[in-house]
């Protein structure tokens, strides 16, 4: 949690979660930055070894219906994967933006014939109107960008919102699918975040150089 000022002996829940946004935002800023100052020969050099960590860890091999997401923003891509999964006639789908449930992702297969479109960050996602969609609840494994992560499996965000609003029924059992997977570049490793009450911790983070597993805290 973020501390606060020995000033503020009694701080309204407004002015701690003002507090809690302002350190995230700093830290957003930040980490962004380190992000996108990366070079395309280093995202390249970052992307196969991803690959080569998921390919130890064998953790596709456990799972049939696979969610990842098309890099952006200096994000570590697991893209490659796409095509792999498919070889390994396992089912992939991508995070489209939900057009009825404000700020939530609705799940699109993919396949060579799928058509593309932009969201309104300019991102391609599947077209809703022309894909099969699966229930986040029937999803295996899903792979998740991230700004920043914690040593504890705490996860931090671009700020939408999306994913937690998606998972949070995750919160109050572990058992749940899916297994929350973030990836991200070593550097983004924090050694503790500032959390907020909605936020859905992770299951494992994929880097370029490790894959981290933490125990999964529920809500009573």
């Amino acid at each position: 949690m973020a501390i606060l000022s020995s000033n503020s002996l009694s701080p309204t829940s407004k002015e701690r979660l003002t507090a809690t946004q302002t350190e995230k935002k700093k830290l957003r800023v930040k980490v962004r930055k380190l992000r996108q100052s990366l070079s395309q020969l280093q995202q390249k050099q970052a992307t196969d070894n991803l690959i080569k960590q998921i390919t130890q860890s064998k953790l596709l091999l456990r799972h049939r219906h696979i969610a990842l997401y098309l890099g952006n923003d200096g994000e570590l891509n697991p893209h490659k994967l796409i095509k792999q999964l498919w070889k390994q006639k396992k089912q992939a789908y991508l995070p489209v933006i939900h057009p009825i449930f404000q700020n939530s992702l609705c799940f699109c297969r993919i396949t060579s014939d799928t058509k593309f479109v932009k969201n309104k960050f300019g991102i391609f996602e599947p077209d809703f109107r022309l894909s099969k969609r699966l229930s986040n609840k029937f999803l295996s494994l899903t792979l998740m960008p991230l700004v920043a992560f914690d040593k504890a499996g705490n996860r931090m965000g671009m700020g939408g919102g999306f994913y937690d609003r998606s998972f949070a029924y995750k919160a109050t059992s572990k058992y749940s699918k899916p297994k929350l997977i973030g990836v991200a570049h070593e550097f983004q490793k924090q050694e503790a975040l500032p959390l907020e009450k909605w936020d859905i911790p992770l299951n494992g983070v994929l880097t370029d150089q490790h894959f981290y597993q933490f125990i999964v805290r529920v809500d009573p």
